[in-house]
């Protein structure tokens, strides 16, 4: 063997060993030091935790670690591990820039249609910069699809939403491509694609993202991101853009910041820092001799305290020492949501052309106990993440009213414009709650006897006696639960006295949502001139105009009704009395919703190329249900045959029948439908 053989390297691999590490899975000296930093950390935490100091014993400290929601589950764990070890979260370093970032999990938001909703709700008009509506956007697409982004996550376990709010977002010279550089950062945390989009809002004094991120990573498999880096992690990553692009925040200008929030009327990081270091509500704030960069913080607290205790939240216990009130941060909290909203309503109404005196607004934190009749002049999501909307209403009664918590699925059909009633939850007991009042004898309701009453009078839908009864045996067990009723045995139930007014209660406890109805879903200027039934008619044969305020929408819609008067005359539908009154045609709204009937149907005949004929009083309606229309007298229901079609007055039992075949009875310009066992309309 020659030297140079003695000197020579030879490369021979071995066989893959069963026992190799997995891809992706550090197995370093350093990352065994991490991992029993980590332990330690979090049983040193845990200890803490058990001693009571939880959250505030450590906020003092400098390690400050993650809170622990999913730290070793879900993607960005990684990441968390990280700043862990690195003690806490870089956007807490100074001159970082402030981002607000909230986030939601929705499950099952694809099959319930939520996530269309929420679609909707956010590409919404007046949300863009110009004022127009919200545009769509993606990592690839200017103007993304969102029918096709809701398809692709139409089967996923649940839905992500964000909103990304940067403090200096005005300042970002494309709020666009910063999305999408953020997106791009948070898949290389998360290790795999994001299916996503975003729209941009400007209707706000802070612009801001919604991001929406269907729940299936690149695998197709369910996308599980970490709890604290939903916390957290996202919104380090925004500081960190929002900072390299913009440069650190300069202590000059963190000051003018906390300097323009002295005389504010809401809850500030000056409030949040005194309440975090007062101890017992107590601040010291006695000047230290030599202390001049503490001088300036100083009197920036005292200005803030003299705000506060001039509203009464706070006091100067003895020379500069403060007593913060206890009431201080919920008050400041209800002051700043105040002042969002008043902000809200005033746009809304300038958008419409219309100004109102503040002192006339009303905010309805839950169903308003008077009913409400107005117009919509404003319709946005309560929360931006969730569903529930929020409604600003131009009231016949002078005052604007603004009304949160409703049910989209309640005021699908309306518009902006269009007219509406929210008054308090309906507390009138179920006709099944009286039924089961009625058959009780001595306080026992027995659903035999029931069921021989009814076998006997033969005027349940289709027949089903069996199934009327057990629907009211089903409604039993409920208000057994709810400890209004008590089961004997089989067939014996204990009634109390008072019984159809504690179901109401109950019932009133369990839907606190305002009852609402949409009157009409055209506003005023097309009421005047329809050729069907209008709210206006209903008004003017009806209550008239005495509820309705002599300013603002009150005052429109008298101007409104003494024009559609005119516009009866005109028709012959009305004539003018001597006395200057004006008399209307009998059964005018009969006869008006008879006519645009008539006329809407042999316009839909056309396109459909199938006769249309109309359903008289008393007749049986039987076909397939097909759609709806819209008209000024109300909402109908398309019936078709396979000869002919109808139009009736629709009601929301059917919806869920779509496609499938109805029957009811016309009656008085309303339908009893009889939807068999499963829709009893009796209870």
């Amino acid at each position: 063997m020659s030297g140079d053989d003695d000197n020579r390297f030879r490369l021979r691999p071995g066989r893959v060993r069963s026992d190799a590490p997995k891809a992706g899975q550090a197995t370093s000296f350093l990352s065994k030091v991490r991992k029993i930093t980590r332990q330690q950390q979090a049983a040193s935490g845990s200890s803490r935790s058990a001693k009571g100091g939880g959250p505030s014993g450590t906020a003092k400290g400098n390690n400050i670690i993650a809170s622990g929601r999913g730290v070793q589950r879900g993607r960005g764990a990684s990441f968390v591990r990280a700043r862990n070890l690195s003690n806490g979260w870089s956007h807490r370093q100074p001159g970082s820039r402030r981002v607000i970032v909230k986030s939601r999990s929705v499950r099952g938001a694809g099959k319930s249609g939520k996530a269309a909703a929420h679609l909707r709700y956010i590409q919404r008009d007046g949300t863009s910069r110009d004022g127009e509506r919200g545009r769509l956007y993606s990592a690839s697409e200017d103007r993304a699809d969102g029918d096709a982004f809701l398809d692709r996550g139409k089967d996923d376990r649940h839905q992500f939403r964000f909103i990304v709010s940067p403090e200096d977002a005005a300042d970002l010279a494309d709020l666009t491509g910063y999305t999408r550089e953020l997106m791009g950062r948070l898949e290389v945390d998360l290790g795999t694609k994001l299916d996503w989009v975003a729209v941009n809002h400007h209707n706000t004094g802070h612009p801001h993202v919604h991001v929406i991120v269907n729940g299936r990573d690149a695998l197709g498999e369910d996308l599980v991101i970490n709890g604290d880096y939903l916390a957290n992690g996202i919104r380090e990553r925004a500081s960190e853009l929002t900072t390299l692009e913009l440069g650190p925040v300069t202590e000059m200008e963190q000051r003018r910041k906390l300097m323009a929030e002295i005389d504010q009327d809401r809850l500030t990081r000056i409030d949040r820092a005194m309440i975090a270091e007062a101890g017992d509500r107590f601040i010291d704030l006695r000047q230290e001799p030599g202390d001049l960069r503490g001088q300036s913080d100083r009197t920036m607290r005292l200005r803030r305290l003299g705000k506060l205790g001039d509203m009464g939240l706070a006091i100067e216990h003895a020379p500069g020492v403060w007593k913060l009130s206890e009431r201080l941060e919920p008050t400041l909290r209800d002051l700043g949501e105040r002042g969002d909203i008043i902000r809200t309503m005033q746009k809304a109404l300038r958008a419409e052309g219309a100004e109102r005196d503040p002192m006339s607004f009303q905010i309805h934190d839950a169903a308003p106990t008077t009913p409400i009749v107005g117009r919509v002049i404003d319709k946005h999501l309560s929360d931006e993440l969730g569903e529930s909307l929020t409604l600003v209403i131009d009231g016949i009664d002078g005052r604007t009213h603004h009304v949160s918590g409703i049910d989209p699925a309640r005021i699908e059909d309306a518009r902006i414009g269009s007219v509406i009633g929210i008054g308090p939850p309906d507390g009138t007991g179920r006709p099944s709650d009286r039924a089961i009042a009625g058959m009780a004898e001595d306080g026992i309701y027995r659903p035999s006897r029931h069921l021989q009453q009814i076998r006997f009078e033969g005027r349940v839908p289709n027949g089903d006696c069996e199934g009327f009864v057990d629907a009211h045996v089903r409604r039993l067990e409920a208000l057994r639960r709810a400890g209004i009723a008590e089961r004997i045995d089989a067939d014996q139930w204990r009634i109390p006295a008072d019984f159809e007014a504690r179901a109401a209660a109950y019932g009133v406890e369990r839907s606190a949502r305002a009852n609402i109805r949409v009157l009409s879903t055209f506003d005023l200027e097309r009421q005047i001139g329809s050729d069907g039934a209008t709210w206006l008619d209903r008004r003017l044969v009806g209550a008239g105009a005495s509820n309705l305020a002599s300013s603002g929408f009150g005052n429109q819609v008298q101007e409104a009704m003494d024009r559609r008067g005119e516009h009866h005359i005109e028709h012959g539908d009305a004539a003018r009395q001597p006395d200057g009154r004006i008399a209307y045609r009998r059964n005018l709204i009969a006869a008006l919703q008879e006519r645009e009937v008539a006329r809407a149907g042999e316009e839909l005949a056309a396109k459909k190329s199938l006769p249309f004929r109309a359903a008289p009083d008393g007749e049986t309606v039987t076909g397939t249900f097909t759609g709806t229309m819209q008209l000024s007298s109300g909402k109908f229901a398309i019936v078709e045959k396979s000869h002919e079609f109808t139009l009736v007055p629709w009601r929301p039992v059917i919806d869920r029948q779509l496609g499938h075949e109805i029957s009811g009875v016309v009656r008085g310009g309303s339908v009893s439908w009889q939807l068999g066992r499963s829709r009893s309309l009796g209870l």
